[in-house]
């Protein structure tokens, strides 16, 4: 799991990676790091217990100390209730010595990010499989009145032929820990610039359909290899979501069904009320657009 090279590289200090060590002695064995996100540093580790491979996420020193244990403890319950082909499981979750950390099977597989970095521009079947799985599970979570807020494609694994959402509840324990309307050093961690949804930027009220527009970005930047907004500072790139004048994907690779084109262009409106309205409708639209291209 590499870290999205739009986020903050925060490591621990050696004698803190020692420290939690010390802390999960007995329960797991650190072997080493493998990723660094905005919120969280992912270590591979044995589950003593089960004696199985475990990536262990341990939260920012600073986002432990905002949060503490027991909001963490009880957001974070929102993943371990959410059972589904498509959202990769929790195993376990807590405090220890001041770190909070979460436990997720380890995956053999790249993240989505890792995999637009490799290919540059997925196939379009390929994309499009990897989308409708993405957003059978958001369909899912958002039944259970669950939105991700922290979707990009660093939270997407890929295992085989098969996607599978990660972080849900972390990013909404942080977000309401920290306040909402931060774009500074943790808002920013919250939701990287490059996948915020205009109603983020302005600090307005985050429902389904964030995670909508969010999935939309995603989608541009696999079909059309390259994101919509990009600039060097992320203030800038905030500003465009607002603005809203992507160029049209179809004009960078016009191999891009229209079909494909409409859903993406709708899943960006800017007005919340102008996107689909809920997963339910995007799946509707992207099964259509599947039976186009010859794919079920």
């Amino acid at each position: 799991m590499a870290p999205s090279p739009s986020e903050p590289h925060i490591a621990l200090m050696p004698s803190s990676l020692e420290d939690l060590r010390a802390a999960l002695k007995g329960r797991y064995e650190i072997d080493r790091e493998i990723g660094q996100g905005g919120m969280a540093t992912v270590y591979l580790a044995n589950d003593l217990r089960h004696e199985r491979k475990v990536a262990v996420k341990v939260l920012r020193p600073d986002l432990a100390a905002a949060l503490g244990p027991e909001r963490f403890l009880r957001e974070i319950k929102i993943a371990a209730n959410l059972t589904h082909p498509h959202i990769l499981p929790l195993h376990d979750s807590g405090e220890a010595d001041g770190f909070l950390y979460y436990v997720m099977p380890y995956i053999k597989g790249d993240t989505l990010r890792e995999r637009i970095e490799k290919e540059v521009e997925l196939p379009v079947a390929e994309a499009v499989r990897i989308i409708r799985e993405v957003t059978d599970a958001l369909a899912f979570a958002h039944s259970q009145g669950v939105v991700h807020r922290d979707i990009k494609p660093d939270n997407v694994m890929l295992s085989g032929r098969h996607a599978m959402v990660m972080d849900f509840g972390v990013a909404k324990a942080v977000s309401e820990a920290t306040g909402r309307n931060r774009l500074t050093t943790v808002g920013v961690a919250l939701g990287t610039p490059t996948y915020m949804a205009p109603e983020q930027v302005r600090g307005r009220t985050i429902d389904s359909r964030t995670d909508i527009y969010t999935l939309g970005i995603i989608m541009y930047e696999l079909f059309s290899g390259q994101a919509p907004y990009t600039g060097e500072e992320s203030m800038a790139i905030l500003f465009q979501h607002v603005e809203g004048k992507a160029k049209p994907p179809r004009e960078i690779n016009p191999d891009i069904p229209e079909s494909l084109e409409a859903i993406i262009t709708k899943a960006m409106a800017v007005d919340p009320e102008q996107r689909f309205q809920t997963f339910d409708e995007l799946r509707a639209a992207l099964e259509a657009a599947s039976t186009e291209i010859g794919q079920t």
